[in-house]
């Protein structure tokens, strides 16, 4: 052994010998002493590191990060060591050493070893070795951190670093790989563009890296919803062109179309002339989404109301079903435009029903004053700004439904005592010029001028697209209070108040209504009419019910502060409403605070639950005792499906699916849900959140005691289901299986003979007449009209299901004949009913809610064989298993 091994030998050895001792202090000054008596610093530096292990449990550091951190100390106090002073072919071996070292990604360790050993001078070929390195290891996280160190971007296969680390959840990091290369921000963009096409298949992806291991929860994250949001932001961000992302924006407005639709003839909440409006701005002149939309309107409209749109938008006889196209013949002229309804007459005061139902203003119109010219903002600054006043603040835009980023505002309402002032920004001219930016400006600034808004977040944003100079000078925000944070402050007041109480008594329960509607609601008696909210804000003149609805939306601030100041004690207010800013009162704090406090003292068998919450008698005290880690006791009361309510964090929808095909009421999370959804679901609903994982800390503190239920990501779905019934001893039976629907959750179905599924299914032009697969039921339904009523007495009465006894059964005599559609909004989904299958199905079952048609099949077999050890089968289950299927 050479002298400069054995010097490197006996430093190592002490090294290690201190650091197992954790003794730094000591190993601080052998570094300082030991590097000065090496003969060749640089290259023993290296085999000194080459022989460290990995990061070890315990310790923050590895103990190669310790000997560079002293390494580059001692060499500040001693700068004749470096890679300069040695032989050009010494050094390039040297830092090819360096280089196989950067495996790890703290950033002081790759930092310091690239400095020290000046890799970045290194030929970019030899650097790009490395790299590849490290992904033939599958060490994507740790190649594209150092690539981005050592500035090897554009050196690179853009789609070979990107992909993986997108496809295993780190678009973080994938961003800072392109960030400040604008053709790589690009490739980026279109990349997750590209995935957003409606025939993208991740697994031509996966084929492309086989080697990847990826889980369920990860390739949730490539789904077209998720990668939309993600493209739309980076756009932003990067400031892309809009063109570049066409398959994103078309996703857009797909969904937007799909949820107007649901709005409309499901929801029923908007306005005819609010749909027409909309669906012209979402549509544009995309073929593919007139063709849509007509098929959605075939679905769940009307075939007439499909032909009108149809020939609004000229679409080819070749992309219209033959329902349709006969329609579209047989329309008079008279018929075939789309007829809206006659709003000139509308008068200012509502009908007495509204009246009854809704809050209303206490102005008449001459009080309503439209500001878009310089002398009626002359009026309106001259009663506005007054000190000591209070003024309530709104603003509308027009809904762009994700297809435009940037919304710009398009009315501001200011309320004061006794009128409302109607800001115009659509009127020529007006909204760019400078005085009324600057009365805007003194309006938010005046700290003498109460200003009352609800949720003002969103508003200012707005404002801020409006007039860019906002962005460069903020708006100074003196004197706001927004109601939000009050509301809030009664809502847990209201929930800390009564939580022992039954359910029916917290705020908002079974309410339909949200935000300032619900406080306004709680406050005042009457709730906000909404129906106009989502208007074409942009569109002049404004309809009589759009200017009712904006001076409602900006005066009731003013209503609701004024009766929570008379009496602020009754909402568990304090006396002065201004000091509720931060939306958490000194009170709750000190209830967080003693949790805490309660959190630190608990045992370690009950780590998964905090606070206490009651669930409906007599099951509150098993639940409770199971949450907190308590095996199920002989005696401990046994659960059915019915009675165990849960919510499923979004990465366990494996886990709920499997949950509710057994009769559990589970609510899943969709993939875009923040997890603060599931408390807010857990305490309003008297639901056990299930989730795993970093979320488990964060919503375990926001619900009560045995609310929250932490299980093993590893683990496959249905040894998650099992696991959740065991732990609250529930006892699914066969008759249990599929009595809930699988898509939303409900136990409401209704009953449908063969024969009445085939008329349906002719009446919507989904079955022509040569495709009937039973003479006999067609002559039938010739001979007599198909009614509604019928299906409730057919003349053969199949089998009911087996999960029957555990489900409720509705009546059809509420069902629309003309567009199929229950009394809830949700129209039958006959279009995925494949005609075949009426020759050997007879009897259907659809779910009231949603509409979803089932029938029996293979399925529940299926599910019996992957929870026989937990369902709990009686001498009558095994009879029903054995017969024949319905």
């Amino acid at each position: 052994m050479s002298l400069t091994s054995l010097e490197e030998k006996v430093l190592s050895d002490q090294f290690f010998e201190l650091w197992n001792q954790n003794n730094l202090q000591m190993l601080h000054l052998a570094a300082t002493q030991g590097f000065s008596k090496l003969s060749e610093p640089l290259e023993a530096l290296l085999t000194i590191l080459e022989s460290c292990p990995g990061k070890q449990k315990g310790r923050s550091h590895t103990l190669g990060y310790h000997i560079l951190m002293e390494f580059q100390t001692w060499m500040k106090e001693h700068p004749q060591v470096s890679l300069s002073s040695l032989a050009e072919d010494k050094a390039v071996e040297l830092q090819r050493r360096a280089l196989a070292l950067l495996t790890d990604t703290q950033p002081n360790f790759v930092e310091t070893l690239i400095s020290i050993y000046q890799l970045k001078t290194l030929a970019p070929s030899i650097q790009c070795m490395q790299i590849y390195k490290l992904q033939d290891l599958n060490c994507y996280k740790e190649a594209v951190a150092l690539s981005i160190k050592l500035g090897l971007q554009t050196e690179l296969n853009t789609e070979e670093m990107l992909i993986p680390l997108i496809l295993q959840d780190k678009l973080p990091l994938a961003e800072a790989f392109v960030k400040g290369h604008r053709q790589l921000e690009k490739q980026l963009v279109m990349l997750l563009d590209s995935w957003c096409h409606p025939d993208f298949n991740v697994e031509d992806i996966r084929k492309k890296f086989p080697w990847l291991s990826l889980s369920t929860h990860y390739m949730a994250q490539i789904q077209p919803k998720m990668l939309t949001r993600h493209v739309v932001r980076l756009m932003e961000k990067f400031k892309i062109d809009q063109s570049l992302c066409p398959n994103a924006f078309h996703k857009r407005r797909l969904d937007s179309l799909r949820y107007l639709v649901y709005k409309t003839f499901g929801d029923k909440s908007m306005t005819e002339e609010n749909w027409t409006d909309h669906v012209q701005y979402v549509v544009a002149d995309d073929l593919e989404l007139q063709v849509h939309l007509v098929e959605l309107l075939v679905k769940y409209s009307s075939l007439q109301k499909a032909s009108q749109w149809s020939l609004r938008y000229n679409i080819p006889k070749n992309r219209l079903s033959q329902g349709v196209w006969e329609m579209q013949q047989s329309l008079p002229p008279d018929r075939q435009q789309i007829c809206l309804n006659d709003l000139s007459q509308e008068e200012w005061i509502p009908p007495q029903s509204h009246c009854q139902k809704f809050y209303q203003v206490p102005l008449t119109r001459d009080k309503v004053y439209f500001v878009d010219t310089l002398e009626t903002l002359q009026r309106c600054q001259s009663i506005v700004l007054k000190e000591t006043g209070v003024v309530g603040v709104d603003m509308e835009w027009q809904p762009t439904f994700g297809c435009v980023t940037a919304q710009k505002v398009a009315l501001i309402q200011l309320a004061v005592l006794d009128q409302v002032f109607l800001l115009d920004l659509c009127a020529k001219g007006f909204c760019r010029h400078p005085d009324l930016v600057g009365f805007i400006r003194a309006l938010f600034h005046e700290r003498n001028i109460l200003k009352l808004g609800y949720g003002m977040t969103g508003d200012l944003k707005c404002l801020s697209a409006t007039w860019p100079e906002l962005s460069e000078e903020p708006l100074k925000m003196e004197g706001m209070l927004d109601l939000l944070k009050v509301h809030q402050e009664i809502q847990r007041g209201k929930v800390n108040r009564f939580q022992n109480a039954p359910r029916e008594v917290l705020v908002g329960e079974d309410s339909s209504e949200k935000g300032l509607s619900l406080l306004v609601q709680q406050v005042l008696g009457k709730p906000l009419d909404k129906t106009e909210q989502m208007s074409n804000w942009e569109k002049r003149p404004l309809r009589i019910s759009q200017i009712r609805y904006a001076v409602a939306d900006a005066y009731c601030l003013l209503d609701v502060y004024s009766a929570l100041s008379r009496n602020p004690a009754s909402f568990g207010l304090p006396a002065d409403l201004r000091s509720i800013t931060s939306g958490q009162s000194e009170t709750n704090k000190d209830k967080q605070k003693e949790k805490r406090g309660k959190k630190a003292a608990q045992d370690s068998r009950k780590e998964e639950c905090q606070g206490a919450q009651r669930v409906s008698p007599p099951y509150s005290d098993t639940l409770k005792g199971l949450l907190c880690g308590e095996q199920p006791s002989e005696d401990t009361p046994p659960l059915t499906p019915q009675q165990l309510r849960v919510v499923c964090d979004n990465m366990l929808q494996g886990l709920g699916r499997y949950l509710r095909c057994l009769g559990v009421d589970v609510v899943m999370l969709e993939n875009t849900d923040d997890h603060r959804v599931a408390a807010k679901l857990a305490q309003d609903e008297g639901r056990v959140i299930l989730t795993c994982g970093q979320p488990f800390q964060t919503l375990r503190s926001q619900v009560g005691e045995g609310r929250c239920l932490s299980l093993d990501c590893s683990e496959k779905a249905r040894d998650q289901a099992i696991r959740v019934l065991r732990h609250f001893n529930v006892q699914p039976t066969p008759s249990d299986i599929f009595s809930r629907c699988q898509a939303c959750n409900s136990d409401e179905y209704v009953s449908i003979p063969r024969a009445d599924m085939e008329t349906m299914l002719k009446e919507k032009g989904f079955l022509q007449d040569h495709n009937t697969t039973d003479h006999m039921l067609e002559k039938s339904c010739q001979q007599e009209e198909w009614r509604p009523d019928d299906i409730l007495t057919p003349s053969v009465t199949p089998e009911p299901p087996r999960y029957a006894a555990q489900c409720r059964w509705a009546s059809l005599s509420g069902l629309d004949r003309d567009t199929m559609t229950f009394p809830g909004g949700s129209p039958i989904q006959l279009h995925t009913v494949p005609p075949a299958l009426l020759q050997r199905i007879p009897l259907f079952y659809v779910c009231t809610r949603c509409g979803k048609v089932f029938w029996e099949g293979s399925h529940y077999g299926r599910v019996l064989s992957l929870f026989q050890e937990v369902l709990h089968v009686t001498e009558k289950d095994h009879i029903s298993i054995a017969g024949p299927f319905n």
